[in-house]
């Protein structure tokens, strides 16, 4: 049996983690050193995890660890969670997302569900309230290491995000949201307008390298962009945000280049995957407007990862009614 990692799946695994830098350089600007922390983490647990359960099953781990499948898992993750959150939810968050999200379907290429989203929407199950506390001015290095190991003391807790802010808002205008709230930018989240342009410009550089296709991003952001455009009454109190607020706020740009594109739980056919795009971005702007949490990402991915077989099974309907 050839055990030697797929030389494709290597180098478009090493790209997709180049993409990811300009999305780590703008966080770890806004949120300080807990999210190298947090970086670290989640690569240590996603090796050890992925090496222990690979000699369980007599498999030699080198060269499943070779094709970085796992790092990026552990990179995405390590975008997703709070920054300063104990130690031991990124090590769960990862080890849910390789041993259950990966490892139980039979390692990479077999998953049913992306792996990250499966570690993330775990976690945020389970430990409401570590992955609601995210710090307010990023504290330093020394601050940041006592925090995540020994549960020291932080200064001041951001209040609510954006999302969670203008779910809850009942009585402000939207003008007046903006200049009360600390959390809110020029049109989105203040911070997060940034780093959804890091990660757009990453996404980006994966389309002209031709590791991604356009298909499941495009669905995505369209389907995001006209749903909030019909929920969009102007600035009233009532008002669900804007197209552009909820482009550029939330995990928005990092769902449709990095997570919607995970070629194994995702459709094949192009059809299709602009289809799994479309319904990711309805069910992420229902979350954040109707749901009990303020993004939605993790749970309209997976919810697409389950429809992704009958969407391969229309595309194939339609190809053969269009013959």
């Amino acid at each position: 049996m050839n055990t030697s990692p797929d030389p494709r799946l290597r180098t478009s695994m090493g790209l997709v983690l180049l993409a990811c830098i300009p999305g780590l350089l703008t966080l770890l600007w806004l949120h300080g050193w807990g999210l190298l922390v947090n970086l670290l983490l989640c690569a240590s647990a996603a090796i050890l995890c992925e090496t222990l359960l690979l000699a369980m099953r007599g498999q030699p781990p080198k060269p499943a660890l070779s094709d970085g499948s796992a790092l990026v898992t552990a990179v995405l993750l390590a975008c997703a969670l709070p920054t300063l959150a104990p130690w031991w939810l990124p090590v769960v968050a990862t080890s849910v997302a390789i041993g259950i999200g990966k490892q139980a379907f039979g390692g990479v290429g077999r998953n049913l569900f992306n792996p990250a989203m499966v570690g993330y929407a775990f976690v945020l199950l389970s430990f409401p309230l570590q992955m609601s506390h995210w710090p307010g001015p990023a504290p330093g290095l020394l601050e940041s290491l006592q925090q995540v190991f020994t549960g020291g003391h932080i200064d001041a807790w951001a209040r609510p995000t954006l999302l969670d802010g203008l779910r809850h808002n009942r009585s402000l205008t939207i003008d007046e949201l903006f200049a009360s709230h600390p959390g809110f930018g020029s049109i989105g989240g203040r911070g997060s307008e940034w780093a959804n342009l890091a990660f757009l410009l990453g996404g980006l550089f994966l389309l002209q390298r031709k590791v991604i296709s356009w298909h499941a991003p495009a669905g995505l952001l369209a389907g995001l962009f006209v749903f909030s455009l019909l929920g969009w009454n102007g600035s009233g109190s009532d008002s669900n945000g804007s197209p552009l607020l909820h482009l550029f706020s939330g995990s928005t740009m990092l769902a449709a280049f990095f997570i919607a594109t995970e070629p194994v739980s995702g459709p094949k056919n192009e059809w299709a995957r602009l289809c799994f795009g479309l319904g990711a971005g309805l069910l992420i702007y229902l979350i954040r407007t109707w749901g009990s949490y303020p993004d939605g990402t993790a749970f309209a991915i997976l919810l697409m990862n389950l429809m992704a077989p009958s969407l391969e099974r229309l595309a194939l309907q339609r190809q053969q009614a269009t013959r």
